[in-house]
């Protein structure tokens, strides 16, 4: 491993490709020796630096927050040292779209916990963040350098990716997904070894002390790090470098390893971090806390077999009240306002949630309101026990979306193109025993003039839909159409029933 024959080449690539730099930066061993030795590197050339270098941290909202704090002293000590040194530094650091952030997927959307077949976590909150930042410098600058602290011994599955994306006679892999970006992997053919031996070996140029990196991966890999001084010189056992630092909430792997060891090694404080990771995992393996539908409506049945969707609403209110009351326990932010307001926003829009329960949870978790907001809906929870499902959709697309007529056409078009068969007459066409489902009593639902006002409003516009999907043919036409009759049946039962409550309050 000649370390100076590899400042020279990073010299050459950064000098002829003439491009801004961008280096992966996760705070962890690999990615930290790929900017150790860039900037070491740089730092020779100094007087000839014209190219920006940008360092990005993706911080997935739910790290480990250990190890988010020791990536968050690091990356302001890199800040100070670029500008003491006067270096073409730059540290920005991404996080998901709040639309897309973990909290905002599972306890907003019912999204079930991450595994190995259903990893919608990985691209989520971590490439499409990432993935953003280098298409806007793509953008400014016409091609970029991506760096990255891959190397071919971490796995098979690695080995093979880097193989499969190499060039010719190139230093540069292929970008799966960006064009504009090339790929810089400095270190592909280190071993964990060679990693521990340069950091350990050389300072780190920009203020950190490596050594305090190696005492947390020792701490989170349950101590069997050996204390390496001269790592290449007959040692033979494996250092602490194959730990990985993940998301606390991970749930890919059934038994996490860094949580727990940091937890074994002192850090007792986030014990209530890893009880609530292992009761999403444990929750995630429950059908009857899943809807029997989809997401998009769908009932999805196969060989004879209903595969369910996400979580319901109600259980979701439950992982969020374990959430916040982990989050008093432990003393740290671990969801953010904005991720509250969205998830509020989606159990309102798409739940139907009229109770706003969202802030009683929350005023039952700290003792005051989240967000104290006249949300004044017509009809109530309480109403729900007499509403057909498809009717509280609709009625609730009218109660979200009225201020714009084409928005709430649409949203009702969206909606009459799901699937509106019951849990029960679903089970019921599988031959599964559906004596504990409770059907919903429609037939005795009173309502106020108000309500019955909403009622009207959505037999005319579901007419309107009726009327534009008969003169012509459109996709799901007949679905549309018949979901429509359901509407109209139940909203003339209801206003049926409204003129019988009423004569019987005159009499």
């Amino acid at each position: 491993m000649d370390i100076d024959k590899k400042y020279k080449e990073i010299q050459e690539v950064y000098l002829t490709q003439n491009k801004p730099f961008v280096i992966g930066f996760s705070g962890g061993k690999d990615s930290t020796a790929v900017l150790q030795l860039v900037w070491t590197a740089l730092l020779q050339i100094k007087d000839k630096l014209k190219n920006p270098v940008y360092i990005v941290s993706s911080d997935t909202l739910v790290e480990i927050p250990k190890v988010i704090n020791y990536v968050d002293k690091t990356l302001e000590k890199i800040k100070e040292s670029a500008l003491r040194e006067g270096l073409p530094f730059y540290v920005e650091k991404v996080v998901p779209d709040i639309r897309e952030s973990f909290w905002v997927n599972v306890i907003g959307k019912g999204y079930s916990a991450p595994t190995r077949l259903f990893r919608w976590c990985t691209d989520k909150l971590k490439i499409k963040p990432t993935n953003k930042f280098v298409k806007e410098k793509v953008s400014n600058y016409g091609e970029v350098i991506v760096v990255l602290g891959i190397r071919s011994s971490e796995s098979v599955n690695r080995n093979k990716s880097i193989k499969n994306n190499s060039i010719e006679d190139s230093l540069f892999l292929r970008h799966n997904s960006l064009k504009g970006a090339l790929i810089y992997p400095i270190i592909r053919d280190w071993d964990v070894e060679d990693v521990w031996d340069y950091l350990l070996k050389n300072p780190s140029p920009f203020g950190i002390d490596n050594r305090d990196l190696f005492a947390l991966y020792k701490q989170a890999n349950a101590g069997d790090c050996p204390v390496i001084v001269e790592l290449k010189e007959g040692s033979e056992s494996s250092s602490c470098g194959n730990s990985r630092f993940g998301c606390w909430t991970c749930t890919v792997v059934e038994k996490e390893k860094s949580l727990s060891s940091l937890i074994e090694n002192g850090e007792k404080w986030l014990k209530p971090l890893q009880e609530y990771r292992q009761f999403l995992l444990e929750s995630s393996k429950k059908p009857e806390l899943r809807e029997y539908k989809r997401r998009n409506g769908k009932i999805y049945i196969k060989n004879g077999k209903l595969y369910k969707g996400g979580f319901k609403l109600e259980f979701r209110k439950v992982l969020l009240k374990k959430l916040l009351e982990t989050e008093k326990k432990v003393g740290i932010k671990l969801i953010r306002d904005e991720e509250l307001l969205e998830i509020r926003r989606i159990w309102i829009q798409d739940d139907a949630d009229w109770g706003n329960s969202l802030n009683k949870i929350y005023k039952k978790v700290y003792g005051k309101e989240f967000k104290k907001e006249a949300l004044n809906f017509a009809f109530k929870e309480k109403d729900k026990k007499y509403l057909h499902p498809l009717i509280i959709k609709l009625v609730n697309a009218i109660e979200n979306f009225s201020n714009d007529k084409n928005l709430l056409i649409s949203r009702i078009e969206k909606i009459l193109k799901e699937d509106w068969l019951e849990e029960d007459e679903v089970l019921k066409l599988l031959d599964i025993n559906t004596k504990n489902i409770k059907t919903k009593d429609f037939n005795n639902a009173s309502f106020s003039k108000k309500q019955i006002k909403i009622l009207i409003e959505l037999e005319n516009l579901l007419l309107t839909i009726k009327e534009k999907y008969g003169n012509k043919k459109f996709k799901n036409q007949d679905k549309i159409i018949e979901n429509i009759n359901k509407a109209e049946n139940l909203i003339n039962l209801y206003k049926s029933n409204q003129k019988t409550a009423n004569k019987k309050c005159v009499a």
